[in-house]
This record gives structure tokens, C-alpha cells and sequence, in this order.
């Protein structure tokens, strides 16, 4: 593709030779000549200086740096659109794989493919578009919607609702039971029946190995764009809002809710029965034992404020220092108080 063809496609401005073949997209350090690669960080800038791209995608201010550029409002978005014109879903071929076991009450539109080994149950709804790969487990009452891919191993249980335009990865688990559990009178657990559902509104990717419980009563939910990473659990009952990022091994725990376009980083945990305001970050390993107002950014656990925390962690490696300091002051108090005044009375 000619760089002026990827220019318009991309909606960028055109900064150079416009006639350059490019035939892939790479990073900084392994791209080679006709391919294209990206600037977002200017600490970045010494290896763009030297990169082998015949071309770089870089923000609207970006100095010149003796190659094409071609240049936009956010760069990282564009590499990503690059990306997909490079890179374009392969649609698998629709029909049913002969090993496939469809139950006779599903319905399922006419360009839905699944893959050998798929178990699809009693009155599951598939719409258009729709990709069910190998080994994947739908069971009775779910609905998929429209031009969602299921990735290999994934199960999709009971009445379990799944919008337009999800992805489900490998060996996630949607709608499995709620963590649900009443002692009895004798201090055993009696297990509560989970008879809600999950609900994956439009646009939602869930990651590999990930689950989201059903809820005991009523749905579990997850809002339109969230983005769900690879071993998050989502505890019953929950409402995630919508445009959330939910980084590797956070945990939910019960009836937690979240606002719009929060942010939990890798193996964030929140205690339940709780809400996490619009807009909130939490960094990694954030504890989260009560409720979180709209946009502040916390860390640690339990979760105070960021800067806070950066205070607090820049003074833990001076703890021991800080400690040998008291001791010897209160030698010297103790030293003091054995000394007497004038009068003969002790300090």
C-alpha cells in the first residue's frame, strides 16, 4: 500500500514521500525499510531517530526526523488502526463442524460458524456473524449476539445474555455459579442456589481464563466497551459500568458496582458491597475494603490516595533508619531523667 493511500485512510496528515511502498506495521527496533512503526512517547525519540521504518505515525507537534511521517491526534490509536488494515479478521467459513453437537431447539442465523467438539444446548439463540471456535460449551438458554468470536475452550452457561460485537478468549467461564454460601445451625455451609444470570452488554472483551458468576438473584452485568483481562474474576451480583479496564487478576468480590471508565490495574481487589465511583484509578495490587468516590486515583492497601502512597512508599525504605533515630533518643531521655536539677529533684 502507497504511505498517501494509508494517509487518507487513516485520516492523517502527510508529512514526506507519499509514493513509499509500506507493507507492514513493526515496533521502533525491529522494523525494517517499507515498513511503518509509531512515536507516542518522546522518551522514545533517540531509537525513532534511528528506527529502519520507511515511515512513522507521530502526534500533529512531532518534529521532523528525516523520514515520512505521517502525523495525527492520537497516535496510538492510529498505530492500531494500522494495525487492523494490515492485519484483517479472517472470518472462519460458516456452517456446523461434523464433530459440533447442536441441540434441535437452537436457533442459529445461517452465517454462524462452529468449530469441531462445540456442545450448543436447548434453545440457545446464535446471531448473524457470530464465530463459536473448537471446544466451546453453550449451554441451554444463552444468547449470542451479532458478530461475537468465542475463542476455543470458552463456556458460555445457562441464560447467560452476551451482546453485539464481544470476544470471549480462551477458557473463560460466563455464568458459572455465584460464590454463595449460609452456615447452618451446626457450622457447616450450606450451598445457596444461584439462580440469577450474567449480562455482557455490547462491545465487552473478556480475557483468557477469566470468570463472571451468575448472580444468587437478579444479573450480574457488564456495561457496553469494558475490557476485562486475562484470570479477572467478577463475583456474583455485580454491575461493572460501561468503558471499565479490568487489568490481570483483579477480583470482585460480591455486589460491587462500578462507574463509567474506571480503571483497575493488575490484581486490584475490592472487598464487596461497595461502589467505585466514575472515572477512579486504582494501581496495581490496590486493596479495596470500602466504597471509592468519582474520579480519585488510589493505591495501596487499603487503597489511599496516590500521592499519599508514592509519600509513604518513598519513607518505607527509611523506616529502619527512622527507628535506630527513636532509640537513641530515648536512650538520651532516659539518660537525662537520672540527672537532678539544683535541687535535688529529678527532670
Amino acid at each position: 500500500m502507497k504511505l498517501r493511500e494509508l494517509a487518507d485512510s487513516l485520516s492523517c496528515e502527510l508529512d514526506g514521500d507519499g509514493e513509499i511502498d509500506i507493507t507492514g506495521v513493526s515496533t521502533l527496533e525491529a522494523a525494517v525499510e517499507g515498513q511503518l512503526s509509531f512515536l507516542t512517547n518522546p522518551k522514545y525519540r533517540a531509537d525513532a531517530e534511528v528506527t529502519k521504518a520507511s515511515a512513522l505515525i507521530v502526534p500533529r507537534d512531532a518534529p521532523s526526523m528525516g523520514r515520512a511521517l505521517l502525523r495525527c491526534s492520537n497516535a496510538y490509536l492510529t498505530f492500531a488502526r494500522a494495525l487492523e488494515i494490515f492485519n484483517p479478521r479472517v472470518r472462519a467459513k460458516p456452517g456446523t463442524h461434523s464433530t459440533a453437537w447442536i441441540d434441535r431447539t437452537a436457533r442459529i442465523a445461517g452465517d454462524v460458524s462452529i468449530g469441531a467438539f462445540s456442545f450448543v444446548g436447548a434453545n440457545v439463540v446464535i446471531e448473524s456473524g457470530t464465530e463459536v471456535r473448537v471446544r466451546c460449551v453453550i449451554e441451554s438458554g444463552a444468547r449470542i449476539g451479532r458478530n461475537c468470536i468465542l475463542h476455543s475452550g470458552s463456556v458460555i452457561r445457562e441464560g447467560v445474555q452476551i451482546g453485539a460485537d464481544c470476544i470471549i478468549q480462551n477458557n473463560a467461564v460466563i455464568g458459572s455459579d455465584g460464590f454463595g454460601y449460609a452456615r447452618t445451625d451446626e457450622g457447616a455451609w450450606y450451598r445457596i442456589p444461584q439462580t440469577g444470570v450474567v449480562v455482557l452488554e455490547d462491545g465487552v472483551d473478556v480475557g483468557a481464563c477469566a470468570a463472571i458468576d451468575r448472580a444468587t438473584l437478579g444479573e450480574t452485568r457488564v456495561a457496553t466497551g469494558t475490557r476485562i483481562d486475562n484470570q479477572v474474576h467478577i463475583g456474583h451480583g455485580c454491575q461493572v459500568g460501561p468503558d471499565n479496564l479490568l487489568c490481570a487478576q483483579v477480583g470482585l468480590a460480591g455486589s460491587t458496582r462500578t462507574g463509567a471508565r474506571v480503571i483497575l490495574a493488575g490484581q486490584v481487589g475490592a472487598a464487596g458491597h461497595l461502589e467505585i465511583g466514575e472515572g477512579v484509578i486504582a494501581t496495581a495490587q490496590t486493596g479495596i475494603p470500602s466504597s471509592i468516590e468519582p474520579g480519585r486515583h488510589v493505591s495501596g492497601s487499603p487503597a489511599v490516595d496516590h500521592k499519599v502512597w508514592l509519600k509513604v512508599s518513598a519513607a518505607y525504605s527509611r523506616i529502619p533508619d527512622l527507628i535506630r533515630s527513636v532509640r537513641e533518643l530515648e536512650r538520651r531521655v532516659q539518660h537525662l531523667a537520672t540527672l537532678v536539677d539544683g535541687k535535688g529533684k529529678q527532670f
